[in-house]
C-alpha cells in the first residue's frame, strides 16, 4: 500500500489520470490523498469530481478556496467567476449528489505522519488547535447550516486568531486560515490579498506562514497546495505541491512511502 499526496487539480482530470498511470496507482490498496481544489479553472471539473468521488475510502480530500466557492455558486450566493470551468456540475444529473459529497469533505486531513490541508496551518495553532477546529466548521457544512455558513464565510476579518473568538467570526478565521493563507505579519496576522512568490517581498513584513516561528512544534509533515507561485515547496516538515497544473505548469505528487515526487505537464 502506498500514499500519495496531490497537489491542486483544478479540473486537470487529464493530467491526473497520467500520473496516477505514471505511478500505477491501485485503488484497492492505495491512497489519494488531495489537498483541496478540485475544481474551478480546467476544462475537466465535473469528471474530476465524479472520479475522485468514486474512489470512495481510497481517496482523502480536503477542501480548497474553489471548491467553497462551487458551493457558493450552487447556493446563488456568488456567480461563478469569469474563469471557471464549472457549468457542466450544475447541468449534470447528479449535480446534488456530487455537491452533496463535497460539502461533507474535510478542512484537514491527518495520517500518523503527515497532514493534509489546503494553504496550510497558521503558526498561531498546536496541531491539536488545528484538529479541533477543522472539526468546528466541518460540522456545520455536513448540517443543515451550511447554507448559512457559505453565506457568511466571504470577508477578510478577522484576520488574527484568538482563542475566543465565536460565531461566525470565528469560522470565517478558520476557513481562511486552512483555504486562503499565504502571508503573515510578523503579529501573525493573515495577509489575505499578496499571492506573489516570497523572492518578489524581499525586505517586506510579509513572511509566508511556513517561516514564522511556532509556539509549539507541529511534529508530522504538513503538505498544502494553494500557492501556485511557489512552483513547489520543500522544506522541514512542510511540502508544497501546487505546481500550477492549471496555468501551464504540472500537477505534481509524492509518494509518501519513499518520498519519490512525480509530475505530469499540463497537456490543456
Amino acid at each position: 500500500m502506498s500514499n500519495y499526496i496531490i497537489g491542486d487539480i483544478q479540473g486537470c482530470f487529464d493530467e491526473l489520470q497520467l500520473l496516477l498511470k505514471k505511478v500505477k496507482f491501485n485503488a484497492n490498496n492505495d491512497v489519494l490523498w488531495v489537498a483541496g481544489d478540485l475544481v474551478a479553472r480546467g476544462p475537466k471539473s465535473l469528471e474530476t469530481l465524479r472520479f475522485i468521488k468514486s474512489l470512495g475510502s481510497s481517496a482523502r480530500v480536503v477542501l480548497g478556496n474553489h471548491d467553497l466557492h462551487l458551493l457558493a455558486v450552487s447556493l446563488g450566493i456568488h456567480q461563478a467567476k469569469k474563469k471557471d470551468n464549472t457549468g457542466e456540475i450544475f447541468d449534470s444529473n447528479d449535480r446534488d449528489e456530487l455537491l452533496n459529497w463535497l460539502r461533507h469533505q474535510s478542512l484537514l486531513a491527518e495520517h500518523e505522519e503527515f497532514i493534509v490541508c489546503h494553504a496550510g496551518i497558521t503558526p498561531q495553532w498546536t496541531l491539536s488547535t488545528a484538529k479541533k477546529c477543522a472539526k468546528e466548521v466541518e460540522v456545520i457544512l455536513k448540517s443543515d447550516k451550511w447554507p448559512w455558513l457559505i453565506e457568511n464565510m466571504y470577508n477578510n476579518t478577522p484576520n488574527l486568531w484568538c482563542p475566543t473568538l465565536e460565531g461566525i467570526e470565528r469560522y470565517r478565521f478558520i476557513i481562511n486560515a486552512f483555504t486562503r493563507m499565504r502571508y503573515c505579519f510578523p503579529d501573525a496576522s493573515l495577509d489575505m490579498e499578496c499571492k506573489r512568490p516570497p523572492k518578489d517581498l524581499i525586505g517586506s513584513n510579509l513572511q509566508p506562514w511556513f517561516e514564522l516561528k511556532r509556539q509549539k512544534k507541529i511534529k508530522k509533515t504538513i503538505l498544502f497546495g494553494h500557492w501556485a507561485a511557489l512552483e513547489g515547496y520543500k522544506g522541514k516538515r512542510v511540502i508544497g505541491l501546487d505546481t500550477g497544473c492549471v496555468w501551464g505548469g504540472s500537477l505534481t505528487m509524492i509518494r509518501w512511502e519513499d518520498k519519490q515526487y512525480y509530475s505530469q505537464k499540463s497537456i490543456s
